[in-house]
């Protein structure tokens, strides 16, 4: 039985015909029509709101009806249908070619959208018996639309796998350029992709670091938020809240949105939102007495009639924003005045404009309350959004995709291989294809009467462009939106704002940019610090510390001056820093010179009195010839230290310190030469002792040469090896550079004066033991007493050399020079002086070679 069955059931499948497409109720989508060779799609908003049916097994949910009259969208759909037939009576494109088209109302539906788009796939009609395959070939070669993203998507979804091109006028969600997803979308207007980024730079431009932002809960307005909230942190601005908003929102979501913008600090407000959605938010805000915050607006609502009321203008005014950069289109004002409503099937679009409008009846019976229309009714004489012409921005990207799909067709039959079309791309009338126009699409690229160029990337994008515009009212109170510069999105960065001479308006009817920040600007010398747990844009001010500096505003860090160079007071700037050194027109440096050509004087006035008394006793008793070469090198010391004033320079700073070297080996040489010669003299008066011929005048001045040649010896080793050299030191101060001369090589420093003090010392000891030689002018005593004064400040000095800062150790350094160069003078020859110059009775032989007890060794 069940074989049997079985059977039955595989005889009635198999002689079953092909299954019929007959959609349900569709016909009411259809708005416009006309038969052509070629028929081009579309999908506009004619009517704003579907009433929608709750979906039940009594009502077919496929019935949706659609109320309140879009005439923005109808204005797009007239568009249409003008460049078509422009293109049909022209005989530059598509000749002898003829285009129709079939135009939808979506409702802004997405399930209608949809629907809208798989019927012009398919073509079916109710009332139409057409017993056709449901793999029959498309009717239409392109689909122009959607004015939404969210519907667009999902159309372009739709019909992307059947490789039908979709080319929207004004869906601009980013999300549309992925060519994985949407291989088959095309659009006249720029991507989001660089709205967004140009918000933030805009916002940017005008100093507003913190902002509040809105937008529409769909696709268009997530997506351009979520990239301008991107941008936006990498130009360094913070989003103090961020809402969404969509019309079917209960009133408490609006009111608490108004309330979230009432007590915001930020005056600016980023808006990605569509008009209608912004509508409502505006009436909330209205209510609410919500005024002066200045808005920056997408290209969605920013050029908005319907907002533009004196209404929306309390809130809105001063509004700026990107906008399609408007058009002329010349015939098409004529073209829709001239256009009327119709009776037939597909082609009621208008009928419902013209009822509104006119206030009548196109159907007898409809209504029995209104009067049928004569017929005599024109629209001259009637402005609204759908007769506007003046601004057709929206409307020339309709115009322009129209234009599009005619050029992509006329190439595609030209078939003309240098653009890239082979055999299998090229097409006749009876079999093209879909793909083929996609293929074609792709590669068109064509200028308007107008002169505007068109052409798409590889992502369907074309270049990105906008009028930045600003609301304003003219004299006769109606709002305008005044083009106040351009962006372009292909120039060099940095240039991409192209700012006109027009005089803005602010929010408020302001004159003046209005300032929004959290924190105010950190001035110059000063830098950001953030507050923990705050945003980035909320911040105080911290001075810079000393040698450092910020010479712009907002300054995150502080940079460090050059090492030869210092902060400012205000910390804006690096000012070199002032150098030190010991200097001849100084106090310091002037008392030194003074001592030093004072102490070289009186040596020079000793040598003189000297030289005169040369024959007396006393002089001759002193060996004349040390003691002369003695006062020399004293001159030599007395002069030297003049070197260690002044600029450090290269041959200063080797100078200084190798004359100093040995002009004091030559002067401790011959004072030990003095002391040796004593000691040795009284040795020589014991009988028997013969010692004196070692120590002769030839011996004395081999035994200074000797001397003086090893200290010589260790300044040519050290000049060789690492000689002194000019140093600017940062150690002791931030705010000066000291100039001294750098050692190069202290280990023959140290031997330069060790050697000095080895001399010092061998002579301090004999002198001390000879102190006590009978002898009335005993010169040990005296050269005893003035090593002493010579060993004392040397081993003072050291210490105070070390601890002296900048140009006090040079000081220190001079004071010690002459301090021991004034010792061994006032030691050694103002006694003898004072006996030549004022007690000559004493000067005689006999009374220098006067006996005193005996006394050992």
């Amino acid at each position: 039985m069940l074989l049997l069955v079985a059977v039955a059931l595989i005889m009635v499948l198999t002689s079953a015909e092909k299954p019929i497409c007959q959609p349900y109720r569709t016909q009411e989508l259809l708005q416009f029509s006309k038969e052509g060779d070629i028929t081009i799609g579309a999908v506009f908003s004619i009517h704003k709101n579907p009433v929608v049916v709750n979906p039940t097994f009594e009502v077919n949910p496929g019935h949706i009806r659609c109320e309140s009259l879009n005439p923005g969208e109808l204005q797009y759909a007239q568009t249409m249908i003008f460049a078509i037939e422009e293109i049909n009576n022209s005989s530059e494109i598509l000749p002898d070619i003829s285009l129709g088209y079939r135009i939808y109302d979506s409702c802004r539906s997405i399930p209608l959208t949809i629907k809208a788009s798989l019927d012009l796939m398919n073509s079916q009609q109710v009332g139409l018996v057409l017993n056709q395959s449901c793999t029959k070939p498309s009717t239409v070669h392109a689909i122009i639309g959607h004015s939404s993203s969210t519907p667009t998507i999902g159309m372009a979804a739709t019909v992307g796998p059947f490789h039908m091109p979709v080319i929207s006028h004004f869906s601009t969600c980013a999300c549309l350029s992925n060519r994985k997803e949407f291989p088959s979308f095309f659009r006249t207007i720029p991507s989001d992709y660089y709205q967004s980024r140009a918000l933030a730079k805009l916002v940017k431009h005008f100093g507003w670091t913190w902002v509040g932002a809105i937008r529409t809960n769909n696709d268009y307005g997530n997506n351009g938020m979520a990239t301008f909230v991107q941008a936006a942190q990498q130009e360094g601005i913070c989003i103090e809240y961020s809402e969404a908003i969509f019309r079917t929102d209960d009133r408490e979501k609006f009111l608490n949105v108004a309330n979230i913008v009432k007590k915001s600090s930020s005056k600016v407000i980023v808006a990605f939102a569509a008009g209608p959605d912004l509508d409502l938010l505006i009436k909330e805000l209205v209510i609410q007495n919500v005024t002066g915050f200045q808005w920056v607006g997408s290209e969605a609502w920013v050029t908005d009639r319907y907002l533009a009321s004196q209404e929306g203008y309390n809130v809105l005014g001063g509004s700026i924003g990107f906008a399609i950069p408007d058009a002329e289109i010349p015939g098409l004002k004529e073209f829709i005045l001239n256009a009327r409503p119709s009776s037939n099937p597909g082609n009621s679009g208008l009928n419902g404009y013209w009822e509104s409008i006119f206030n009548c009846s196109l159907s007898l019976g409809k209504d029995a309350h209104t009067k049928p229309c004569t017929g005599a009714e024109t629209l001259n004489g009637i402005n609204n959004q759908y007769t506007d012409v003046s601004e057709l921005r929206i409307s020339n990207n309709v115009y322009k995709a129209v234009y599009a799909v005619a050029h992509s067709l006329h190439n595609l039959f030209a078939c003309n291989i240098s653009q890239g079309y082979t055999d299998k791309t090229c097409a006749n009338i009876n079999t093209i294809e879909p793909w083929q126009v996609l293929h074609s699409l792709a590669r068109v690229n064509f200028t308007t009467r107008s002169g505007e160029k068109v052409h798409f990337d590889d992502n369907g994008d074309p270049v990105a462009r906008y009028a930045i515009v600003n609301w304003q009212r003219n004299m006769k109170g109606i709002t305008t939106f005044d083009v106040i510069g351009l962006y372009d999105a292909s120039l060099p960065e940095g240039q991409q704002f192209i700012m006109s001479d027009i005089s803005v308006v602010w929010a408020g009817d302001q004159d003046k940019v209005p300032r929004s920040v959290c924190s105010e600007s950190c001035l110059p010398g000063t830098r950001k610090a953030i507050e923990k747990g705050k945003p980035v844009c909320c911040f105080i001010c911290i001075p810079c510390a000393e040698g450092e500096f910020s010479n712009i505003s907002d300054s995150t860090e502080c940079s460090k001056c050059p090492v030869d160079c210092r902060s400012n007071e205000e910390r804006n700037q690096c000012v070199l820093k002032s150098t030190e050194f010991l200097s001849f027109e100084e106090l310091m440096g002037i008392l030194l010179m003074a001592c030093s050509v004072l102490g070289m004087c009186f040596t020079i006035a000793i040598s003189i009195i000297f030289f005169r008394y040369r024959s007396t006793p006393i002089v001759r008793a002193n060996n004349s010839e040390l003691s002369f070469l003695l006062l020399f090198s004293l001159t030599l010391c007395f002069l030297c230290s003049l070197t260690f004033i002044g600029q450090p320079s290269d041959w200063s700073c080797m100078l200084r310190h190798t004359a100093f070297g040995i002009t004091f080996v030559l002067c401790i040489s011959c004072v030990l030469g003095k002391t040796i010669v004593v000691l040795m003299a009284f040795r020589a008066t014991l009988p028997g002792n013969n010692i004196m011929k070692w120590f002769g005048p030839t011996q004395q001045r081999l035994s200074v040469l000797a001397f003086t040649l090893v200290q010589v010896l260790i300044c040519i080793l050290w000049l060789k090896i690492s000689p002194p050299f000019p140093n600017k030191n940062f150690k002791y101060y931030k705010d000066r550079i000291i100039l001294e001369c750098d050692l190069g090589s202290a280990g023959a420093f140290c031997a330069v004066l060790g050697y000095i003090g080895f001399l010092s010392a061998m002579c301090f000891v004999l002198a001390f033991l000879a102190r006590k030689l009978p002898d009335n002018f005993n010169e040990a005593k005296f050269i005893t007493f003035s090593m002493l004064i010579f060993c004392a400040v040397w081993i003072t000095f050291i210490p105070a050399y070390i601890s002296s800062p900048g140009k006090f150790t040079v000081a220190v350094e001079i004071f010690a020079i002459l301090a021991s160069s004034y010792g061994l003078l006032l030691c050694i020859f103002m006694p003898k002086c004072y006996i030549i110059l004022f007690k000559p009775e004493k000067n005689t032989k006999k009374h220098v070679m006067g006996k005193m007890p005996s006394k050992s060794l």
